[in-house]
């Protein structure tokens, strides 16, 4: 009764609405099963902009990208942070930062990301380039003649252990490896589960899931990062901020550094598989990154090989431009985040083209750039990997269209606006770091001759997973 009092409720000038006949539910099955399939074709029935009831939450799309930035630059009216922060502490445990009991602490935590650009990214990234040589260098040791991995865990090993000890420090015991790894099995697990997480699904309904995220924070207690050695700027500041709150508990500040361990590595894992994957499925793009990676380190001066570090400056990282354009392609095929903003009030919405959209208070407010990464118009042949599409007379080409028309937006892997990544620059980084010291390093191939697909159980929220991981194998560079 509700859901057609619904249909037949709708003020003047809100969009059609697609609501479902499941009480609650609305269309959450259908569109959890294939969002993008879905929305493409609520787009060809209803135009590109439409409300879906799923799961109690009425949500707007607009799937114009020329009507993003009428979305993105109305943050007084659409907001995201608080959100952003509700979805954060059911996750990860720890009380909202928007309760009133934490005066500031949301912009004294936002702040902090200060460390992540300019010259605070160098040092960080100098730091993560060393901890990736350290992994690599190991590697090396073991590779005597060709070794079998599976590509998704050996990803997940280096990029976890490198970025832990470069933000969190080195854990002194002797087996400080194995510290880290059993931190990283247990984050697996969690990880897993995030999706239900994220979908408001009770943690008590998941299993084992409460436990092992419970082992996961205890791991960040005070008594036990203050033994570990070398941690970054940005984690020692966020300690600094959390010691100023008397009301924030040891379990909580220790349950904000776990979230902060996740939102490094969760997305980013997953997207250093897939760079790298594309790249050895297509031997003409691993042979123009390998050669550009070659002929920077001849033309500074610096060889490869286990005993020599190897140091890149940001403009010599930003100047590969055959790994960027490579990455950019992997993250534009692989990505899937749902940009969302609340309506902070009954108001209209106005767009171009004298559109105007009725919105009210509480509605959600969605963009979907997954549609726009695949879209024909924008990308030809959007389904085909092609590592050097974002590169123009050898340069990074920063100019796509849609109807004849320059887009502002055409690549959004980190989001947009106020809910964009702020560690997006590091991550970058990092990913480029990686594939970079691989190819130097070592001849890699594919052991098993099978497509990996993207699994879409996170559709909505960030990098998909691969559906299964596959064999390759790699020894040193002669």
């Amino acid at each position: 009764i509700i859901g057609f009092f619904a249909v037949f409720n709708r003020k003047t000038g809100e969009p059609p609405l697609i609501n479902g006949w499941i009480p609650y539910l609305g269309k959450a099955l259908i569109f959890r099963k294939d969002a993008f399939k879905f929305l493409l074709d609520q787009q060809k029935k209803l135009g590109d902009i439409f409300t879906v009831h799923i799961a109690g939450r009425y949500i707007t799309f607009i799937m114009d990208p020329f009507q993003y930035v009428y979305v993105i630059r109305n943050s007084k009216q659409l907001e995201f942070h608080e959100f952003a922060d509700k979805m954060a502490s059911k996750t990860f445990d720890y009380p909202a930062l928007s309760n009133g009991k934490f005066p500031d602490l949301k912009e004294n935590l936002h702040r902090i990301y200060q460390y992540l650009q300019g010259k605070p990214l160098d040092i960080i990234s100098d730091h993560m380039m060393k901890n990736l040589q350290d992994i690599f260098e190991w590697k090396c040791s073991q590779a005597t003649d060709w070794e079998t991995e599976k590509m998704y865990k050996f990803c997940c090993s280096v990029m976890f252990e490198a970025s832990f000890v470069t933000l969190y420090g080195r854990v002194p015991a002797a087996d400080g490896h194995k510290v880290i790894s059993e931190i990283r099995d247990k984050f697996i697990k969690f990880d897993a589960s995030f999706p239900y997480l994220a979908a408001n699904i009770p943690i008590e309904l998941l299993g084992a899931t409460k436990k092992v995220r419970k082992e996961l924070i205890h791991h960040f207690l005070l008594q036990n990062m203050t033994k570990w050695l070398g941690g970054s700027k940005v984690v020692q500041a966020r300690q600094d901020i959390f010691e100023k709150y008397e009301l924030l508990g040891d379990y909580d500040k220790a349950a904000h550094h776990f979230a902060f361990l996740w939102a490094s590595v969760g997305n980013t894992i997953p997207a250093t598989f897939w760079a790298m994957y594309y790249l050895l499925r297509h031997p003409e793009a691993l042979a123009a990154v390998r050669d550009e990676i070659d002929h920077l380190l001849q033309s500074t001066g610096q060889k490869r090989g286990p005993t020599y570090n190897i140091h890149l400056t940001r403009e010599q990282l930003d100047n590969l431009v055959y790994l960027e354009s490579a990455l950019n392609e992997s993250l534009r095929m692989c990505s899937s985040s749902m940009n969302i903003r609340i309506s902070q009030e009954d108001f209209v919405l106005k767009l171009e083209g004298n559109q105007e959209v009725s919105l009210r208070k509480g509605d959600w407010i969605a963009l979907y750039p997954q549609i726009l990464h695949m879209d024909p118009e924008v990308y030809e042949d959007p389904k085909e990997y092609k590592f050097d599409r974002y590169i123009e007379n050898g340069k990074k080409k920063t100019t796509f269209y849609k109807a004849g028309r320059k887009l502002k937006y055409f690549l959004m892997p980190f989001g947009s606006g106020i809910s964009m990544c702020p560690g997006r620059f590091l991550a970058m980084n990092e990913m480029k770091m990686f594939l970079f010291l691989l190819l130097a390093h070592f001849d890699v191939e594919l052991v098993e001759n099978k497509d990996v697909r993207l699994d879409n159980g996170r559709m909505g929220l960030g990098i998909l997973l691969p559906d299964v991981d596959i064999a390759f194998r790699y020894k040193l560079r002669s």
